[in-house]
């Protein structure tokens, strides 16, 4: 097993060398079990997951066909006292973002206060002025939500975004929960880890939450089977027991959305879109989309459905937002950030682009829009050309861009080809928001298999882990 890099914060490894003792009987098995074995365990992993169909597209790979997300069988583990910490921390900060999002479509107060700049949301193209002034059941625009988060070297947890339009990653937490039970069920009675499986019925509660109608009939929009997350669509539509439809399969009639069935038409309450705010409506937003429902934003202002997330929520994880939600938590909620934000430049000031473009080398810069790990520079492992590239990039557009340090993100023993070795990894909670706040102990761990990749990003080549939040302080 390799030692993990002086420096960075390791999660089997304290600062000596020695076992955390949350980690000691996943240590112990993995020295004491052949290595054959975990060879037959991994190829018997990759056999039952092409079964299940549990596929991701790689944008930009030449062949343009799916592939397996790699799944790493070495757990990510959490002690119950550092999920406690997170969970309060998730909760306060999500309950910020809703407050935030109710604000800016309707009484502005925190513009009025100066904390966040009037440019920064109305000039953002995730704002939706359409919603302005329009009252959602409980006031709620994001239902669920994946919030990502990295540990530093410093030990402590920190926000790295926000993900508030069609969070996604879920169904592989839950696959990669079952995978683990299935080909080691004697962890699982030596180690109290809470469990995950109550997930899917907990997203239904959420949805049946976000309409005040009794019974709502509750459908999964997804653009079709082309899209990269197309698995996860029909694994939460079958998993909740609720139907999972194309734009094609819904009609709006009188304001009121209808679904298509052999039975006849069928009054549909909530919507768990997954799809973007552009594609909803072509007679709303892009006329060219073959993937909406014509009128269906006529039918949502009308309240007579409910999209799960709210429509223009996206202003609210723009990077170029993300450094205010520690004020929002402040200004709304009159509490102190419980999670920390990681420190961020906004390019669209003077002061603060001079020292970007003066530390390039050093820091991370992202495009404001950009998610997947697209459209990112990471300044220590770019080339010189690469630099430069980006360089001209922030002058051309400097509104488009952040920049934030270089964080060493934590490492994690990982089954890599060379054996095992320390791999960078985070963490997307998922949180629901209905009558109340919840969410299922741990999250997706994705890995960057590549060694020293700081990227995890499914799309961009990495895996993921089971995430194991124990129920005591040990296993």
């Amino acid at each position: 097993m390799h030692l993990p890099p002086e420096g960075g914060y390791d999660e089997l490894f304290d600062a000596d060398n020695k076992i955390r003792p949350h980690y000691q009987v996943i240590h112990d098995w993995l020295t004491q079990t052949d290595d054959e074995l975990i060879a037959e365990k991994r190829r018997e992993a990759d056999l039952l997951f092409h079964r299940v169909g549990i596929t991701f597209n790689v944008y930009g790979e030449s062949q343009g066909a799916e592939r397996l997300i790699p799944f790493d069988m070495i757990p990510r583990i959490i002690p119950a006292t550092e999920w406690h910490i997170l969970q309060a921390g998730l909760r306060q900060r999500v309950t910020a973002l809703n407050r935030f999002l109710f604000d800016v479509y309707h009484d502005h107060d925190i513009i009025k206060a100066g904390l966040v700049p009037a440019e920064q949301v109305f000039a953002n193209p995730q704002y939706q002025p359409a919603m302005q002034g329009l009252h959602l059941p409980r006031n709620l625009y994001i239902h669920i939500t994946g919030i990502d988060l990295v540990r530093n070297n410093d030990g402590d947890y920190y926000v790295l975004e926000d993900n508030l339009r069609c969070p996604s990653g879920v169904s592989y937490m839950l696959e990669d929960r079952k995978m683990m039970m299935r080909l080691f069920p004697e962890l699982f009675t030596r180690c109290a880890v809470a469990p995950v499986e109550q997930y899917p019925a907990m997203l239904r509660e959420t949805l049946q939450a976000s309409t005040l109608k009794p019974n709502p009939c509750i459908v999964v929009l997804t653009p079709g089977r082309y899209n990269s997350a197309y698995f996860e669509h029909a694994f939460l539509a079958r998993q909740m027991g609720v139907e999972l439809v194309e734009g094609a399969d819904l009609y709006v009639h009188n304001n009121e959305v209808y679904m298509r069935t052999t039975a006849g038409p069928r009054r549909v309450d909530v919507i768990y879109r997954r799809l973007d705010d552009a594609f909803l409506d072509p007679l709303a937003f892009r006329p060219d989309s073959m993937l909406g429902v014509p009128g269906l934003f006529a039918a949502y202002r009308a309240g007579t459905v409910v999209l799960a997330n709210a429509l223009g929520t996206g202003v609210a994880d723009d990077k170029s937002i993300y450094p205010y939600v520690p004020d929002m938590i402040r200004f709304y909620l009159g509490e102190e950030p419980i999670l920390k934000n990681v420190p961020t430049w906004q390019c669209r000031k003077p002061e603060e682009l001079r020292y970007v473009l003066d530390n390039l080398s050093d820091l991370v810069v992202k495009e404001t829009q950009g998610a997947g790990g697209y459209g990112m520079l990471i300044g220590p492992r770019a080339s010189r050309e690469e630099i430069e590239r980006f360089r001209d990039a922030i002058k051309a557009r400097p509104d488009n861009y952040i920049a934030q340090p270089t964080l060493s993100l934590s490492s994690c023993p990982t089954l890599v080809d060379e054996g095992i070795a320390p791999r960078h990894i985070d963490l997307r909670p998922f949180v629901l928001t209905g009558k109340r706040i919840q969410m299922v102990p741990g999250g997706l761990t994705r890995v960057a298999l590549r060694k020293h990749s700081l990227v995890v990003n499914s799309s961009q080549g990495g895996g993921t882990k089971d995430t194991w939040v124990l129920e005591d302080s040990e296993c």
